[in-house]
């Protein structure tokens, strides 16, 4: 199959991980696959398909090479797309890697563009009925992966360190970071060292963000907390088996891959409930879980700290149950989804909720 992914940047994160390992993962498959990108994208991470930079940094419907089947990924992503489909250039799918409307600036934007075509995959169940609640399509799940690069180096006892409490902090100046509730994170883990003060407190922030960020940098000056730049996946593979406890405190994801890398890494996880993390964390089999509102991340940290059975307990659980999560399998499914829509034969996994089922029972009367 030919397709084609109009992607506005590829810069660090999990949306941007997840395009990057379905286009090379579809490329390895023997597909024809064509990154189309505007002018002054960010590249970060390594790609094996075809590069199409425009000299535009807008994109143009006549920028599209024709194919069999157009990603969007974006909802600024859509209309263009669409332009291109109704021109013969591949039919659209729409990859969403996010619900944009409910985080993101413009969401009298993002909102109605989930009306442009029913062709739609998205990464969890959760987000699945979210969006078949809002707008009566349901969409077929791509799950998340965990690159092969993260795997337990069993090197704790080696470092010889205190107790290691890790998290990912992002830059918020000029950005949409209010979901991950970064204060919040920061507030609870202080209440943790005040508590604990032998741990060590460690953030992980891309080096790109952490060299623009004032705020960042002011934290790192203040000689509380560790810092750590990765470049690469080795590198973040390093830090995530340095962590004892990882910390999640993002209230709203669709897949929440940190988390899961962590995970796989052997580190014991704490989370935040976001939504799609329920595909693979469960409260006290192999996570500590809880809800915003409870207030509970230092509580659940804390509690990790001083029972280290808990702890080895839920780590080694955690890492068991990450393997099932591969990018293999995440392409295997995509190449599935694609095909069937291709062929008008689409994949779906149905959502079980009572509300739902009274949807579906409303579209069986309309027909």
């Amino acid at each position: 199959m030919r397709f084609t992914f109009p992607i506005l940047t590829l810069c660090h994160g999990g949306a941007q991980r997840m395009l990057v390992e379905l286009t090379n993962g579809l490329t390895a498959r023997g597909h024809q696959v064509v990154i189309l990108m505007p002018l002054g994208g960010d590249v970060s991470y390594e790609v094996h398909s075809t590069l199409l930079i425009t000299d535009y940094t807008l994109l143009r419907e006549s920028d599209f090479p024709v194919s069999d089947i157009i990603v969007s990924n974006f909802y600024t992503t859509v209309p263009v797309s669409q332009a291109a489909s109704q021109n013969g250039k591949g039919i659209h799918i729409r990859l969403s890697l996010c619900y944009e409307p409910l985080f993101l600036p413009q969401n009298e934007v993002s909102f109605p563009s989930y009306h442009t075509t029913d062709k739609l995959i998205v990464l969890s169940q959760w987000q699945q009925e979210l969006i078949e609640l809002g707008h009566g399509i349901s969409g077929s799940i791509v799950p998340v992966g965990i690159s092969s690069s993260f795997q337990n180096m069993h090197i704790r006892h080696k470092l010889q360190e205190p107790l290691n409490i890790t998290a990912i902090l992002r830059k918020v100046e000029n950005g949409f970071s209010w979901h991950r509730e970064q204060d919040y994170l920061v507030k609870q883990i202080d209440i943790v060292k005040h508590n604990v003060p032998g741990v060590n407190i460690n953030f992980i922030s891309p080096p790109d963000e952490f060299y623009s960020s004032d705020s960042l940098q002011k934290m790192k000056a203040s000689g509380k907390y560790r810092f750590f730049t990765p470049l690469n996946d080795d590198e973040l593979c390093y830090h995530y088996n340095g962590a004892d406890i990882f910390v999640s405190s993002s209230i709203f994801d669709t897949g929440s891959l940190p988390g899961l890398e962590a995970m796989r890494c052997g580190a014991a996880l704490v989370s935040v409930y976001s939504g799609g993390n329920l595909e693979y964390a469960r409260h006290e089999e192999n996570c500590l879980l809880s809800y915003r509102y409870e207030n509970r991340i230092a509580e659940d940290v804390i509690r990790l700290i001083q029972d280290p059975a808990l702890r080895v307990r839920l780590a080694s659980r955690g890492e068991a149950d990450s393997r099932a999560w591969t990018w293999e399998n995440s392409v295997r499914i995509m190449e599935q989804t694609a095909l069937g829509f291709l062929t008008g034969n689409p994949i779906n996994t149905p959502p079980k909720s009572a509300l739902l089922q009274r949807l579906g029972g409303f579209r069986l009367r309309r027909k």
